[in-house]
C-alpha cells in the first residue's frame, strides 16, 4: 500500500506576507505553502482581520491557525474574530502564557502548515510566556516582542525579567545563523526586518559585547509610560481575545 508524503525543494521559500497596523505598530505576518495554499496568521490584530481576511483570499490561502507570541498589551488579538468568519480555524499560544487558546504550544513543539513549520523556541522575558518562532529552513525567526530591531520589549510588567530576557535572546535567538532574518511583532521606525547578525553586532541593549549585568541596568532606567491598552488589551488576549462581556 503506498503512503503519503511530502518533498520540500532545497531553497523552496515558504510564502510570506508582512502586514502592519499603525494603531499598535504591530506587524501580522501571514504565511503559507506554496504547494498546498495552507496558511498560518501570526500575530493578528482585532482591527485589521477583514485586511488579514482578504490578502489570504486573494493568495488562494486556507486559513488553519492563528497564533500569538504572547498575550499583548497594545493591541488586542484578532484570533477571536478570525475564528467567527474562518471555518474550522484554531488559534495558538505557548501554555507558559496562561491564555486561553485552542491549542498550546511549548519549546520545541511545531506549528505545520501543509508541509512547511515554524518551530516554537521559548523566550521569555518580556512576558513568562513569549515564544519566537524559527522557520524550517531558519531563514528566519519571529520574535514577537522578545527581540525589536536595535531594541528589545519592555520587561516591567506581565512577569517580565530583564535577567531572563538577556539569556532567552543570548541562547534561543542569538545562536541562529546571522542570516537569519529577524521579523519582529513592532517597529515604530518604519524599519521591517533585521539579521540575527546585525542585531549581534548593533543591538544597543543586547549585542556586541554588552553583558547581563548592563542590559539590566539599561532596562531598570528606561522609565517608560504604561502602555495605554493594557488594562483592556491583556484581559481580553489572556481570553483569546474575546471581548469583555460586562
Amino acid at each position: 500500500m503506498s503512503k503519503g508524503g511530502t518533498i520540500v525543494k532545497a531553497g523552496e521559500k515558504m510564502g510570506l506576507k508582512q502586514m502592519f497596523d499603525d494603531d499598535s505598530s504591530t506587524y501580522t505576518y501571514l504565511l503559507w505553502d506554496e504547494s498546498t495554499k495552507d496558511a498560518i496568521l501570526v500575530d493578528p490584530v482585532d482591527l485589521q482581520v477583514d485586511r488579514d481576511l482578504a490578502a489570504a483570499k486573494e493568495l488562494g490561502l486556507n486559513l488553519i491557525y492563528g497564533v500569538n507570541t504572547h498575550a499583548h498589551a497594545d493591541h488586542i488579538t484578532g484570533t477571536h474574530l478570525l475564528k467567527q468568519k474562518v471555518e474550522g480555524m484554531k488559534s495558538v499560544i505557548s501554555e507558559a502564557s496562561k491564555a486561553a487558546a485552542d491549542v498550546k504550544i511549548g519549546s520545541g513543539d511545531r506549528i505545520m502548515f501543509g508541509s512547511r513549520f515554524l518551530e516554537a523556541r521559548a523566550t521569555p522575558g518580556h512576558t513568562e510566556g513569549c515564544v519566537s518562532f524559527v522557520a524550517d529552513d531558519q531563514s528566519f525567526v519571529m520574535t514577537g516582542d522578545t527581540l525589536l530591531i536595535h531594541g528589545c520589549g519592555r520587561t516591567d510588567f506581565q512577569g517580565g525579567s530583564a535577567e531572563t530576557l538577556y539569556e532567552s535572546v543570548q541562547k534561543q535567538i542569538f545562536s541562529l545563523p546571522d542570516s537569519c532574518i529577524v521579523y519582529p511583532a513592532h517597529d515604530y521606525k518604519g524599519r521591517t526586518q533585521s539579521s540575527v547578525g546585525d542585531e549581534k553586532a548593533n543591538n544597543p541593549r543586547l549585542g556586541a559585547t554588552k553583558t547581563k549585568e548592563e542590559f539590566v541596568e539599561i532596562m531598570a532606567n528606561l522609565n517608560l509610560a504604561y502602555p495605554k491598552k493594557i488594562d483592556v488589551a491583556v484581559p481580553a488576549n489572556m481570553r483569546c481575545g474575546v471581548p469583555d462581556v460586562e
